[in-house]
């Protein structure tokens, strides 16, 4: 695992202090390249993916971290690969949960400057740079996102999909918010949301709001597997000579 320096400044930072040299901005943009395409080498041939978001900081014991290792088994059992940010906590549970029910579960993990390891229940991992490509690649090979509870990466990951969703820019699939009592501020505020007319309230619709694992797979089941037919989608194989899997 490699862990950045705090004396040391990132590509990212260096990239968002503004202009710069236009050979600085294409060795960035082609960096950026390389991860996707690290990415892509990686996660092309796993099936539908689940994605769980939640926070690194709930450990074993911690009723989210149950709840979570749940989903992760019942996500596996319907079919899905489960994949997580890679790290600690919640997203150790999700994993650990898919690898002791016997399915697949994978990880995308973040570079920062305080250490994370990729947790041990991964069957296979990428380590990412750039916060902005990890969460795209979370995004491109899941059909169903769950969100846990956490903190402002879980709530980043979570309004974007639902931004996705909302704008078109991907399909209507299901997002699960799990926890009620954590976030029920949460929701009051998505509500007024609604109330003030900054959202629709078909945008409040986008996603269902239980702590019953049950009713999250049923409600998966019929808006991704169903309304994607997933069950007949096409499983790419990777090429050994080509270094993928």
């Amino acid at each position: 695992m490699r862990i950045i320096t705090k004396n040391k400044r990132t590509d990212e930072q260096l990239f968002l202090d503004g202009p710069r040299s236009r050979y600085k901005e294409f060795v960035f943009s082609i960096k950026v390249l390389f991860q996707f395409i690290k990415g892509f080498r990686k996660f092309h041939f796993l099936g539908p993916c689940a994605t769980v978001f939640g926070s690194a900081r709930f450990k074993e014991g911690h009723p989210y971290y149950e709840m979570t290792k749940k989903m992760g088994a019942e996500l596996v059992r319907i079919g899905f690969t489960v994949m997580t940010g890679g790290g600690p906590g919640l997203m150790e549970a999700a994993n650990r949960g898919a690898q002791e029910a016997k399915g697949k579960s994978v990880g995308c993990n973040i570079i920062l400057f305080a250490e994370q390891k990729p947790n041990e229940f991964l069957d296979k991992w990428v380590e990412i740079n750039y916060f902005f490509v990890r969460k795209i690649l979370l995004s491109k090979y899941s059909y169903v996102f769950i969100v846990m509870p956490g903190g402002y990466g879980t709530l980043d990951e979570f309004f974007e999909s639902l931004t996705l969703i909302q704008t078109q820019k991907t399909k209507n699939f299901p997002v699960v918010v799990m926890g009620k009592e954590y976030h029920k501020q949460l929701i009051d505020h998505i509500d007024n949301m609604v109330k003030t007319k900054t959202i629709s309230s078909e945008d409040r619709k986008i996603f269902l709001f239980t702590d019953d694992v049950a009713e999250a797979i049923k409600h998966i089941e019929i808006h991704a597997i169903n309304a994607f037919n997933l069950n007949k989608q096409k499983v790419f194989t990777p090429v050994k000579i080509l270094g993928e899997g």
